[in-house]
């Protein structure tokens, strides 16, 4: 009987084991997994990253394998579980791959051409008379959509500078509050399914570059009604604990790529037109400061709409680490000594 117990307990086991999720497998030696967020089809980001890919591979002599996320927090717990080396995220997914997953700033985006930086924006149905006051009004008629949660453009953005200085809270002032990629928002205000939209101005550059009838009627079908402060570029980030060997065959590749003036400098130029960037700059985990701002007066400003104390003190004192930061940034930059007390990059 004793025995036939412990069969019993053994299988109850064997079988909870297998019922575990498994820790996701990283990529074989010799490979880096490269993780791309898609704010649109899946098809479209992969025809316009395979030519930058195959050009890594062929300069760095490892074996690329792409990481195609349809969300920004797959991307983030990809890094973490070591399952991605190396991936374009936005700054506040950014800022979430440094802090969780053992991430860090090597590189940013450019513009392809004119200023660094973007803008977020809130999007309506060409000729339907929505205005920006009305949308702020807050009747619950209106059908809303948010980009993905941890999306600086999406997200984060609209409710630092628009929403949250107001104390509005989107899944109380419109009718129905969705959350989905740029793409398919930018589809579904076009077609007339939702009122408005968050987005932003990169997002219709790409989907202006589209010669597709479907992406120039969307354009054309489409009007901002909100733009925001101007938004630093993108991180590049590859995990901290990557093998230092590889890292430096990572940035080389990254830094030296469309620049100069031969042919191929110009032609690599072009693909990386197809996504969206001109050639990378160096750069380090302050390249976040920015968005970590926009994070800690975003939490000040909610604290203070929800008067709760303790949440506002802390927000003050993440803001007030930030600004030491900056200081302590502009400092360095300039060659002058750090005062005692203004602080230092943590």
């Amino acid at each position: 009987m004793p025995s036939a117990r412990l069969a019993l307990v053994l299988a109850a086991g064997l079988i909870l084991a297998a019922c575990q999720p498994q820790a996701p497998e990283g990529p074989p030696p010799g490979t880096v997994r490269f993780s791309i967020m898609s704010t649109e089809n899946i098809q479209a980001a992969q025809g316009a990253w395979t030519p930058f890919l195959a050009d890594m591979e062929k300069a760095t002599g490892l074996k690329i394998e792409p990481f195609y996320g349809t969300n920004y927090t797959a991307l983030i717990e990809a890094m973490r579980f070591k399952q991605t080396d190396v991936g374009w995220f936005t700054n506040q997914s950014g800022l979430e791959a440094v802090r969780r997953s053992g991430g860090e700033v090597f590189a940013r985006t450019t513009k392809p051409e004119g200023p660094d930086g973007y803008q977020a924006l809130i999007v309506v149905k060409k000729g339907s008379g929505l205005t920006l006051d009305r949308i702020l009004a807050c009747d619950r008629t209106l059908d809303f959509a948010m980009g993905d949660a941890k999306s600086t453009s999406g997200t984060l953005a609209p409710m630092t500078w628009l929403f949250g200085p107001r104390n509005i809270r989107p899944e109380t002032c419109f009718k129905t509050v969705r959350s989905a990629n740029h793409e398919a928002n930018l589809f579904a205000v076009a077609m007339g399914q939702l009122d408005a939209a968050t987005n932003n101005s990169q997002s219709i550059a790409r989907l202006a570059d589209q010669k597709t009838e479907a992406a120039q009627k969307t354009v054309a079908a489409i009007e901002v009604v909100w733009r925001s402060p101007t938004l630093p570029e993108d991180p590049m980030i590859w995990r901290k604990d990557l093998d230092p060997a590889l890292k430096a065959k990572i940035r080389d590749f990254v830094l030296a790529y469309g620049v100069g003036d031969s042919d191929e400098a110009k032609r690599q130029r072009e693909v990386m037109r197809a996504i969206q960037t001109g050639p990378f700059k160096p750069a380090d985990d302050t390249h976040l400061l920015p968005v970590r701002e926009m994070e800690a007066s975003a939490a000040l400003i909610d604290a203070r709409n929800r008067k709760d104390a303790a949440a506002e003190a802390k927000a003050k004192a993440d803001l007030g680490q930030v600004h030491a930061e900056q200081k302590a940034l502009v400092a360095r930059k300039d060659g002058r000594p750090l005062r005692p007390g203004a602080g230092a990059p943590a």
